[in-house]
């Protein structure tokens, strides 16, 4: 910690080290050592007395040199910045430390990787973060496999199973709320402009003035207190509410107690996800990626225990236990982050700054035209699960359970396509708030081909090969030969839609990067829902599970195609008609693809040989199928590959 350095002379008879805006010989705000809070280098105090022989006390500690000349004596700092405070120096942008550094230049001030602005560029940031997003992401999808697993065997695709998932709305509802869509969409833009304010604020302020004027510090304290309160109450009223809330959920089921008292546990993940949800907004928001990208494979370990100790006391409760635990754990993987990356905001910052100064790094996040698009869009996302359960309540018992198994199988290439958005979404946002739409643009497009490719191979292979996937994840203990065809033939027409889902996801954030969000998405959003109530009201009378599943298909693939329509007239200039043709070419070798492992994959008898062979045959069906279509993001593909893990070689 450093602050006022005292000597004799001058009015004040002390002078104060000033914080530095902007240095060039090391990286900006790096977090203090010992104290883990946001620090910049700081520039030597002037001498008291020209022509005396005293000189700053931080000067003669950092050991610069004196030079006398007609009597005065200076200090002449070192290159490279040796000659700086001792404080200075414990806090300086060297990277030591549990991460490394990121420059507050650049958006945040420490990260699980990396960061760009300072010792590398943003091609290589981006690169280590994409990797270090990637890897924990297939570790929370390899988790999430061993829990739907875990459930599938203790507890089938029958009663108990239909209970638990009624009950697992709530969670899934809070994730999108709370996790993936409005926390995010709403508090890393908030982040990403209080950072920008703090870069820019800062010349010519103390220590002291600096943290207690820091528009993060009062962005959290504004923000944090209140939803902690908010979302306590609302948790409380479900768990009270919670026959009422099945009721809704799934009007037709025969017994709803087992799912009432489910419902009462997994409701504590509102609390707890809504943390856990701001927690990695403000982490990413500050390019820290390692603790964010944790949180499902500690929430998914959290219900694999619980169910494995509990099941045999507790039943499927012991699932709706496992939730709850599990969402503590989202929140408490990424506090020590947080408190080191971001900090509390403190009452005592609060009252130091001036009224005008906190009034205006205040952000107004409970004004109705703030949150409401990003709350609606949400919600209206999510829906289509409750649609879904809505429906299938009224048909035989299992529906619920093999629609459940085929969407979490089916979305999980969407799911790792849009890891790669998730990276960059604050780069986005930053771009847009610094006034640089020509990077945002390129940057958005560049997301949508690379997202695009890696869900449309994903879905050939879902497609191609769904009875041999279902079969080796799922069929043995209670889920029989039976559940496996069913959900198989229910998977192959979810996958229909897994582009939709992954434009969707990818378009919905740069809408959202902006100042103040605009209600475009939430209306592109609507109309996809009413598309998926309408046709599934319609299909589910004659063709039951499947109906329900185009349904959801064509309303998410109705919402890209708006949103993708929008996004170049309303906030970023991308070439819709490039991206789309780009799209298309992927689309057909997605379908070559697919129609050769669809035939294939029946021939070998083994389900997990033939399986493995088709995670071979059909990406070089789909790459040999795009090379011949000249489609550039195959063609590019092995160049980018390469470049990818040089970069990621250098920043090792």
């Amino acid at each position: 910690m450093f602050g006022s350095a005292g000597y004799p002379g001058g009015a004040s008879g002390r002078h104060s080290v000033r914080v530095a805006a902007r240095t060039t010989s090391g990286s900006a705000d790096a977090p203090d050592a010992r104290s883990g809070e946001s620090v910049e280098p700081a520039e030597p105090a002037e001498p008291a007395v020209v022509g005396g022989r005293c000189r700053p006390r931080a000067a003669r500690r950092a050991g610069g040199t004196s030079a006398t000349t007609g009597g005065s004596r200076t200090t002449t700092a070192a290159p490279g910045g040796r000659n700086r405070p001792r404080q200075a120096r414990r806090a300086g942008g060297s990277g030591a430390g549990p991460e490394d550094r990121v420059p507050e230049s650049a958006g945040g001030n420490a990260t699980g990787v990396n960061a760009p602005g300072g010792s590398q560029p943003l091609g290589r940031f981006l690169a280590k973060a994409a990797a270090v997003t990637a890897g924990l992401t297939a570790a929370g999808a390899l988790f999430g496999l061993v829990r739907d697993q875990t459930i599938a065997h203790l507890f089938g695709a029958g009663h108990d199973s239909d209970a638990f998932l009624i009950a697992w709305t709530v969670p899934e509802m809070a994730s999108t709320l709370l996790i993936e869509d409005a926390m995010a969409l709403l508090m890393v833009p908030a982040f990403s402009q209080a950072l920008a304010r703090r870069a820019a604020g800062r010349a010519g302020l103390t220590r002291r003035e600096a943290r207690a004027q820091d528009p993060v510090r009062l962005l959290v304290g504004a923000t944090l207190p209140r939803l902690v309160v908010l979302l306590a109450a609302v948790a409380s009223v479900l768990v009270l509410a919670a026959p009422a809330v099945v009721a809704v959920l799934a009007p037709g089921l025969p017994d709803p107690a087992l799912a009432v008292e489910c419902t009462r546990l997994t409701a504590l993940t509102v609390l707890s996800f809504g943390i856990a949800g701001y927690f990695s907004a403000a982490l990413r928001a500050h390019r820290s990626f390692l603790s964010p990208a944790a949180i499902y494979v500690s929430y998914n370990v959290g219900i694999i225990a619980t169910m494995v100790a509990l099941h045999a006391v507790w039943g499927v409760r012991a699932a709706a236990a496992g939730v709850a635990v599990g969402g503590l754990l989202m929140a408490l993987v990424q506090l020590p982050a947080f408190v080191r990356n971001v900090g509390f905001g403190t009452p005592r910052a609060k009252r130091s700054a001036p009224r005008s100064q906190r009034d205006r790094d205040r952000p107004t996040l409970i004004a109705f035209g703030v949150i409401a698009p990003v709350i609606f869009f949400a919600v209206f996302r999510q829906s289509q699960v409750l649609v879904e359960r809505f429906l299938a309540a009224s048909l035989p018992s299992g529906a619920i359970s093999h629609l459940n198994y085929a969407q979490k199988v089916a979305q999980m290439p969407m799911v790792l396509s849009l890891m790669i958005c998730t990276v960059t979404f604050p780069v986005v946002a930053q771009a847009m708030a610094g006034g640089e739409r020509e990077k945002a643009r390129r940057r958005v497009e560049q997301d949508l081909s690379l997202a695009a490719l890696a869900v449309l191979m994903g879905t050939a292979l879902v497609v191609g090969y769904a009875p041999q996937i279902i079969q080796v994840l799922f069929e043995r203990g209670a889920f029989t030969h039976q559940d496996t065809l069913a959900t198989a033939s229910v998977m192959r027409v979810y996958a229909l839609g897994l582009l939709g889902h992954c434009l969707v996801g990818a378009l919905s954030r740069p809408f959202f990067s902006t100042a103040r969000p605009i209600w475009f998405p939430a209306l592109a959003m609507g109309a996809g829902l009413l598309v998926n109530v309408v046709a599934g009201a319609f299909a589910v009378g004659w063709w039951g599970t499947y109906g329900i599943a185009a349904a959801n298909a064509a309303g998410i693939s109705t919402t890209a195609v708006l949103l993708l329509a929008g996004l170049g007239t309303r906030i970023i200039a991308i070439q819709v008609r490039r991206v789309a043709g780009s799209i298309g070419r992927l689309g057909v070798a997605a379908v070559a693809a697919a129609a050769l492992g669809w035939i294939a994959g029946p021939m070998i008898p083994d389900p997990m040989l033939s399986a493995a062979l088709g995670c071979l045959l059909v990406p070089a069906m789909f790459g040999a199928t795009g090379m011949a279509m000249h489609a550039l993001e195959v063609t590019a593909l092995p160049g980018q590959i390469s470049q990818l893990t040089q970069r990621f070689r250098n920043v090792r």
